[in-house]
């Protein structure tokens, strides 16, 4: 049997990044919360937490952490069905979820607020490409995942919500000094774009659906705010794929053109979450659903 007051140590110092602000949570002294989760690794017979700043779960760890949510769901589940064991006085179980920025932006907090509203959970957000996300489901990272992966996780359920669809726009100055003859390999390997991250191919994307004839690397800039993206747009710094539904107020005032009109790019969205979800994780995806329906196209 694992031993959950050495597994809510663990939790802990994942959750708050050092020994010290968990040992504060814990209402413990740093070297007690050190010793549990020392003895816990022992048991285990693998090392579970990556001492640094801040401190992170291996992959093993992540496993546990896992189990000890999905644990605390059903606790909290069991409390409703049974108000006598409110009074054991357990926290509030926390929801870690991954999703990725343009969905923070556009959809997915009228998700949250609906879930939340009873007050019984807590969410723990965590963003990500839309096209990597699965990868923290797949490790046991996060309980549940807005990503482009269709097909389920193992032991996961895969609902399709719709599909979030790009602009491709700038500036009427910018498109004027770049694309005055047009968007074509010559002009794109001039004008500058923006780009979220690394792991963001949205530009290159639709690059590659104009099918202009050659490979084209264009210069970048690299800002990793989504709003700013938008407001970088229409300052002029370069031309960037922003969601349509985030951008549509200001092509209607003219303060940003799209570069080639009806060539969009629709990215389809999927939740995936355990298949054995619990009566919580089912009201988050519920609302997440409701909330998708509301935005995403079909």
């Amino acid at each position: 049997m694992l031993d959950y007051t050495l597994l809510e140590a663990l939790a802990a110092v994942v959750r708050e990044g050092s020994f010290e602000r968990a040992a504060q949570a814990l209402h413990l002294t740093p070297s007690a919360v050190s010793q549990r989760v020392r003895l816990l690794e022992q048991r285990i017979g693998q090392v579970l937490v990556v001492r640094g700043a801040p401190c992170s779960a291996t992959a093993v760890g992540l496993q546990l952490l896992r189990h000890v949510e999905q644990v605390a769901l059903l606790e909290a589940d069991l409390r409703a069905a049974l108000p006598v064991l409110a009074e054991a006085g357990v926290g509030t179980p926390t929801l870690r979820v991954a999703v990725n920025a343009d969905s923070l932006a556009t959809w997915f907090v009228p998700a949250m607020a609906a879930f939340c509203a009873g007050g019984d959970a807590l969410l723990d957000v965590s963003l990500d490409d839309e096209a990597h996300t699965a990868e923290r489901l797949k490790r046991g990272d996060v309980l549940a995942a807005v990503t482009t992966l269709a097909a389920p996780v193992q032991g996961c359920r895969s609902v399709a919500l719709g599909r979030l669809r790009y602009v491709a726009c700038a500036s009427p100055a910018f498109v004027a000094a770049h694309f005055a003859a047009g968007v074509d390999a010559a002009a794109l390997a001039r004008a500058p774009c923006l780009t979220f991250n690394p792991k963001d191919r949205l530009q290159d994307q639709w690059i590659e659906s104009l099918q202009v004839g050659a490979p084209v690397a264009p210069p970048r800039h690299w800002l990793p705010s989504t709003h700013a993206f938008v407001d970088a747009c229409a300052a002029g710094l370069g031309w960037g794929l922003h969601p349509a539904v985030l951008v549509r107020p200001r092509l209607e005032r003219g303060e940003l053109v799209a570069l080639r009109a009806g060539h969009d790019l629709h990215v389809p969205l999927h939740w995936q979450h355990p298949r054995l979800a619990s009566p919580r994780l089912q009201r988050l995806t519920d609302a997440v659903v409701a909330a998708a329906a509301r935005v995403l196209e079909r």
